[in-house]
């Protein structure tokens, strides 16, 4: 099969909408964020949905930035620069949450539950060490470089604009879990993941219903 751009934009397109519904499942009946859960087989199993659903998001919002980057101007740039460094900080945050601190949870409760009460937007009682600047550059990351992201793509015009907007409403809206309980968790996720849906299903259909053109790499400068 011959390898187009188009074709790789409805890849990244379907990409970026399975990361929009593993996101809105894995909120149905999330058990809380504690010691005594993290053990289980039920939050391996939703954290390591987690873990693939960044990595689905990381390649849809590249073929978003890809298939506007002319159109996007600094604020796009930025706007994907910031967005994939939240989203890879999230990779590496949901990496450990559930493959490291079940490791050590009966070892060392107490530290667990200062980070899993960090990663659900509450505050540490003990020192969780460089887990605050992770958890810092995923929250900016996700939040500021949304609002741009979402900003630049509905001016852009080329995808469902209003998706892009309630992909900067969703992002930013997370800034307010800090100051909120933790059942406000999972609805708050809600709006970015139909976001990451819409946004992934008009860029299929913007790949799959254009003319086909062949992706030819270019050639290497001197």
């Amino acid at each position: 099969m011959e390898i187009t751009a188009n074709r790789l934009t409805a890849a990244a397109g379907l990409c970026a909408a399975a990361a929009g519904a593993i996101f809105l499942g894995v909120q149905v009946n999330h058990p809380p964020a504690d010691v005594e859960h993290i053990v289980t087989g039920e939050m391996a199993v939703r954290e390591t949905a987690k873990v693939l659903m960044t990595v689905l998001a990381m390649i849809g919002i590249t073929g978003m930035f890809l298939r506007n980057r002319e159109r996007f101007g600094v604020l796009g740039l930025a706007g994907y620069g910031l967005l994939m460094a939240g989203f890879l900080s999230l990779f590496a945050v949901e990496c450990i949450v559930g493959y490291v601190l079940p490791a050590v949870a009966h070892s060392n409760p107490g530290y667990v539950q200062d980070v899993l009460d960090a990663a659900v937007g509450g505050s540490p009682k003990g020192d969780i060490g460089h887990m605050s600047q992770l958890f810092l550059v995923s929250g900016i990351g996700y939040a500021l470089g949304g609002l741009l992201f979402g900003i630049a793509l509905f001016r852009a015009r080329v995808l469902a604009r209003w998706a892009a907007a309630l992909l900067a409403y969703g992002t930013t809206s997370a800034l307010a879990l800090s100051a909120l309980p933790e059942s406000f968790n999972r609805p708050f996720a809600v709006p970015t993941a139909v976001a990451l849906i819409g946004l992934g299903v008009s860029l299929w259909r913007d790949g799959a219903g254009a003319p086909a053109a062949a992706w030819v790499p270019e050639p290497a400068t001197r």
